[in-house]
C-alpha cells in the first residue's frame, strides 16, 4: 500500500471517528485526571484543561461541535492557584456555545481560597493578647504559597465570616475628635483598651457621609485626653484634600463614627481573628460549638476567580455558566494602599477642591476627582452573549460579579449573591482612571459601551459588608440596561445605584430600565442613600413597578434625615419615575436635569405592584437563602406633614401655567398643588419633599422664597367633630399678616392654641360646613390658612353654615380682626387675600 494511500485510509477512520464521537460532551470531576481525555467515565481534573480541549475543537472546526460544547462538572470543591480565564479563542457561536454545567443537584464550587489545617489551642503567652483571651485562643501556622507570606483580610469558619479583631465589638464605634486637613492627622479619644505604643500597622475604618474609609495608622502619640494620628500614604494625602464626602464634624449629629482594627489587642471575643505577618500565624477565639479537629476554615488567595477577557475587536462570545459556585476571593489594596472611595466603591486615586471653580463640563463645580475600580471575583470585559444561571457568588472581599467595558447582550439570571464585602453585580464604565470623575462619557468607538445587557431574578443579600458604601447593583455609563424582578436586602448603602458623571450633557446613556425589583432593609449603615438612586443624563430610562420599602436607621449617619426611597441625584435628565410602591413619598431631586416625569408613586399604587415586585415564581427557591433582617436595628418611617412654599416675583414676573406644568411633572408634585395671587406662588405640599424644592424652586428665580412648616392650629373633622372625612378634598388657600404689635401677636396665638376648649363653637361651625380640614401656618409675621372641602364643594355656600345658629363664631372673628391685618399688595380695606389654584 502506497504512502498516500496510508494517509486516505486514516482521514477516512479519523472522519468516521469525529462522526461518532460524544466530544462535544466534556467531564471534569475532583477525582479525574487532566491527562484523561475528558469523557464521563475518564473526567478531567480542571476546568483549565476542559477550556483548552474545548478550545482545541474549534480551533480544527471539529464537525461534532456544531451543536454546541457542554462542559460537565461533577460536584466538590475545586481550589484554584489561578484565575480561571477564557479569552477570543473560547468563544462560542450562536448555534454552537460553550457551556460550563453543574452535572447534579449539588454544589460545583471554584474557590479562590485555601483552607487552613493544624489547629492548636494556644497554651503559652502570645504577646499583646487581651487576659480576657487567654486559654481561649487557638493557632494555625499560615501556608507561604510560592515562599511569599499571604496576606489576607478575610476568614471563613464552616462558611460563616468571621470577625477581623477590632477595638469596638458588634456594631457599636467611637466618634472622631476632630480631623486636620492642613497636617494629614485625626485626633481620636484616649481609650482604656488601646495600647498606643502598638497601634502602628492597624487600619482606621472612618464613616463619612455616603463613603467609609480605610487608612493605615503610621504612628500615633497622646495629646491630653486624645490620641492624635497620622496616616500612611496615598490615603492620608486623599482623605485629607478631597472635599466630597469629607469626615463629618458636628455637635448636633455627632463626629464622623470609626473603629480600629488590625491587632491582636483587639482579640477579646468569639469570632474574632488576627494574622500576625511577622510570625505567619493566625489567631482566632473560636465560637460555640466549633472544634479544632473538624472545623473549616478557609482564607483567599485569589482576587479573581474567573475572567472573561476580549477584546474590542474579538469579543469573547456565547458562554454559558449554569449552576456552578463561585467562593472565596481577596482584595488587598486597602492593606497595601488603603481605600478611599468616592462613591459606589470606586475608589480615588486624586482628588482635591478647585481653588477657581470650573471645568469643561461644569462652570460651577469645586471638586476633582479620579478613581479607580475594586477588584471583582468574576470579571468580563468586551464579552457578548454570555449567561450566568442558577450561579451562587458568596464570600468574596470585593464585587462579585463585573461587566465591566464592552460588555454586550450579557444575562445573570436566577443567582444568588451573598455575603459579598463590595457591590454584588458592577456594569459599565465608571470613569478610566486617567478621566475625572464628572466628565460626561462619549467613546469614538460605542463598542466599548456596556450595551443591553439583563440583570433578572437574582437575590443579592448580605453584600457591601466590608465597603459600607458599595451597591446592591451598581451600573455606571450603560445603555438599555435592564434590570428586573430582583431581590436586594442586607445592603448598607443603596440598593440600585444606576448613572455616573454628575452630569445633564448628553452621553451614551440611554434607555434603561429598572423594573418590578423588591428592594429592602437597605441603608444599613450609610445615608444620602435611596433605594434606587439615579444620576445623569440618562434619556428614555425608566423606573417603574419597584416596591421599595424597610429603610434602617442607620445608627451613625450624618444627617438621620437623609435618607430616601427614590433619588434623582445631579444631572438626572430624562428619566421616568412610575408606579413604584413606597410607604411614603420620600424622594429626592437634587440638581435635576429637564424631562424627568414622576407619576404615581407612593403607598396608593395598586396593590398588585408590591405583589409581583422581586423574584419571579420560578425563581422564588432562592429566597431560602436570604439574610436574616437585623433583630436589634429599627426601621425608619416617614412622617409627612403638610406645609406651603410661597414664591414672591418682581414685577408679577410669575411663571407661566406651561413653565408650572412642566416643573410639577419633573419634582414630583402636581399642577393643582399650585395656587397663584398677583406676584405670589404657593405650592401646598408636604414634609418630605422640603429638601428637594429647597433647591427645584431656584429654578423659577423669585426674589423671595419662604417655606411655611410652622403649624400652630389644625382644625380635622375626625378628632373635632368625630365625622369621618370623604376622601378627595378642595383647598382654599388664604393668606393675611398678623399686626406688628408682637403682644397682640403672642395673644393670637394663645387664643388659637385653647380655642378648642374655650370657644367649642366654632369647632361646630366648622363641622356644620362640612369642613374637612383647617389648619394654619405662620411665617414671622404672616399666616397662611387653608380650608379644605369635599371636592367639588363651593366655600361661598358652605361659610354661612359656620355662623347659622351660631353667634360665638361671628363674635369670634370680631375679636380676630385687631390682631390681622393685609400684607403689602392686597387692597387697602383687604386683610385675607384668596389664592387661585392653577388648572
Amino acid at each position: 500500500m502506497s504512502t498516500q494511500t496510508n494517509q486516505f485510509v486514516l482521514i477516512i477512520l479519523f472522519s468516521l471517528i469525529n462522526l461518532t464521537s460524544t466530544a462535544t460532551d466534556i467531564y471534569v470531576s475532583s477525582k479525574g485526571n487532566d491527562y484523561n481525555v475528558g469523557s464521563k467515565e475518564k473526567p478531567l481534573a480542571t476546568l483549565h484543561s476542559a477550556l483548552r480541549k474545548a478550545r482545541e475543537l474549534r480551533r480544527l472546526k471539529d464537525p461534532t461541535i456544531q451543536n454546541g460544547i457542554k462542559i460537565y462538572v461533577e460536584n466538590g470543591v475545586y481550589q484554584l492557584s489561578e484565575p480561571i480565564v477564557l479569552r477570543p479563542e473560547d468563544s462560542g457561536t450562536k448555534e454552537s456555545r460553550t457551556e460550563i454545567i453543574n452535572l447534579s443537584n449539588q454544589k460545583v464550587i471554584f474557590s479562590g481560597g485555601i483552607t487552613l489545617k493544624g489547629w492548636k489551642k494556644v497554651t503559652s503567652n502570645v504577646a499583646g493578647l487581651p487576659k480576657k483571651a487567654i486559654g481561649k485562643i487557638w493557632s494555625v501556622d499560615l501556608p507561604s504559597p510560592g515562599g511569599q507570606n499571604l496576606l489576607f483580610r478575610q476568614l471563613w469558619v464552616n462558611d460563616k465570616k468571621a470577625i477581623r479583631a477590632k477595638d469596638k465589638n458588634g456594631d457599636s464605634m467611637g466618634r472622631i475628635l476632630s480631623w486636620d486637613a492642613k497636617n494629614q492627622t485625626c485626633k481620636i479619644p484616649l481609650g482604656q483598651n488601646i495600647n498606643v505604643a502598638a497601634m502602628a500597622g492597624m487600619e482606621m475604618i472612618i464613616h463619612q457621609w455616603w463613603a467609609i474609609a480605610n487608612l493605615r495608622i503610621k504612628s500615633a502619640k497622646v495629646i491630653e485626653k486624645a490620641i492624635e494620628l497620622t496616616f500612611m500614604q496615598p490615603e492620608s494625602r486623599i482623605q485629607s484634600e478631597h472635599p466630597w464626602p469629607a469626615p463629618w464634624i458636628s455637635a448636633k449629629t455627632g463626629n464622623s463614627a470609626f473603629y480600629l482594627t488590625n491587632s491582636i489587642q483587639f482579640l477579646d471575643e468569639p469570632g474574632e481573628w488576627f494574622e500576625d505577618l511577622r510570625n505567619q500565624k493566625l489567631y482566632y477565639w473560636p465560637r460555640n460549638g466549633e472544634q479544632t479537629s473538624t472545623v473549616k476554615a478557609v482564607v483567599p488567595q485569589l482576587e479573581t476567580l474567573l475572567k472573561i477577557e476580549g477584546t474590542i475587536d474579538h469579543p469573547v462570545q456565547y458562554i454559558t455558566f449554569r449552576g456552578i459556585s463561585f467562593q472565596h476571593s481577596t482584595w488587598l489594596r486597602p492593606s497595601k494602599e488603603g481605600h478611599v472611595p468616592h462613591q459606589a466603591g470606586m475608589y480615588m486615586l486624586d482628588a482635591y477642591k478647585l481653588k477657581i471653580p470650573g471645568t469643561a463640563d461644569k462652570a460651577t463645580l469645586e471638586n476633582q476627582a479620579w478613581v479607580g475600580r475594586p477588584a471583582s471575583a468574576v470579571l468580563l470585559n468586551y464579552a457578548n452573549n454570555t449567561l450566568f444561571e442558577n450561579c451562587r457568588f458568596e464570600h468574596f472581599a470585593s464585587t462579585g460579579l463585573d461587566l465591566n467595558k464592552g460588555t454586550t447582550e450579557n444575562i445573570v439570571r436566577g443567582s444568588l449573591f451573598k455575603d459579598i464585602g463590595g457591590s454584588g453585580i458592577l456594569v459599565g464604565t465608571f470613569s478610566d482612571e486617567a478621566t475625572e470623575v464628572h466628565l460626561p462619557y462619549n467613546p469614538k468607538d460605542l463598542r466599548e459601551v456596556a450595551t443591553n445587557n439583563t440583570i433578572e431574578n437574582n437575590l443579592i443579600t448580605d453584600v457591601t459588608n466590608e465597603d459600607w458604601g458599595a451597591v446592591g447593583i451598581g451600573a455606571g455609563y450603560v445603555s438599555d440596561l435592564k434590570i428586573i424582578n430582583n431581590e436586594i436586602n442586607e445592603v448598607n448603602y443603596s440598593g440600585i445605584s444606576m448613572g455616573w458623571g454628575w452630569t445633564k450633557t448628553p452621553n451614551v446613556m440611554k434607555n434603561n430600565l429598572i423594573s418590578a425589583n423588591k428592594i429592602h432593609h437597605y441603608g444599613k449603615k450609610m445615608y444620602d442613600v435611596a433605594g434606587i438612586y439615579m444620576l445623569s443624563a440618562q434619556p428614555e430610562s425608566q423606573i417603574v413597578n419597584n416596591a421599595i420599602f424597610d429603610i434602617y436607621d442607620a445608627t451613625y449617619a450624618h444627617l438621620p434625615d437623609h435618607w430616601f426611597y427614590i433619588y434623582t441625584d445631579e444631572g438626572s435628565s430624562g428619566i421616568t419615575i412610575k408606579n413604584n410602591y413606597t410607604p411614603a413619598q420620600k424622594y429626592l431631586q437634587n440638581a435635576n436635569g429637564p424631562d424627568n416625569v414622576w407619576e404615581n408613586n407612593g403607598a396608593d399604587v395598586v396593590k398588585s405592584i408590591r405583589e409581583n415586585a422581586g423574584l419571579q415564581k420560578d425563581f422564588q427557591y432562592l429566597l431560602k437563602y436570604n439574610s436574616s433582617p437585623s433583630a436589634t436595628q429599627k426601621i425608619k418611617t416617614a412622617e409627612a406633614k403638610q406645609v406651603v412654599f410661597e414664591l414672591i416675583f418682581k414685577d408679577k414676573n410669575v411663571p407661566s401655567e406651561k413653565e408650572i406644568s412642566v416643573f410639577a411633572r419633573e419634582n414630583n408634585l402636581l399642577q393643582t398643588d399650585f395656587y397663584q395671587w398677583n406676584n405670589r406662588l404657593l405650592v401646598y405640599t408636604n414634609s418630605l419633599k422640603i429638601e428637594s424644592l429647597n433647591q427645584t424652586l431656584k429654578r423659577f428665580k423669585a426674589t423671595e422664597l419662604k417655606l411655611y412648616d410652622d403649624l400652630f392650629y389644625n382644625f380635622n373633622r375626625e378628632k373635632n367633630c368625630g365625622l369621618a372625612t370623604v376622601k378627595e378634598w378642595d383647598h382654599v388657600i388664604l393668606s393675611a399678616n398678623l399686626v406688628a404689635d408682637e403682644k397682640l401677636q403672642k395673644e393670637y396665638l394663645a387664643y388659637h392654641k385653647t380655642q378648642f376648649e374655650k370657644w367649642p363653637e366654632l369647632s361646630k361651625g366648622f363641622c356644620n360646613a362640612d369642613f374637612q380640614q383647617l389648619v394654619i401656618f405662620k411665617n414671622g409675621r404672616q399666616l397662611m390658612l387653608i380650608i379644605s372641602i369635599p371636592k367639588g364643594a363651593n366655600l361661598d355656600e358652605l361659610n354661612p353654615k359656620t355662623t347659622e345658629n351660631n353667634p360665638r363664631v361671628d363674635e369670634w372673628n370680631k375679636l380676630m380682626s385687631k390682631y390681622q391685618e393685609g400684607f403689602e399688595g392686597a387692597k387697602k380695606d383687604e386683610v385675607w387675600v384668596f389664592f387661585d389654584k392653577i388648572k
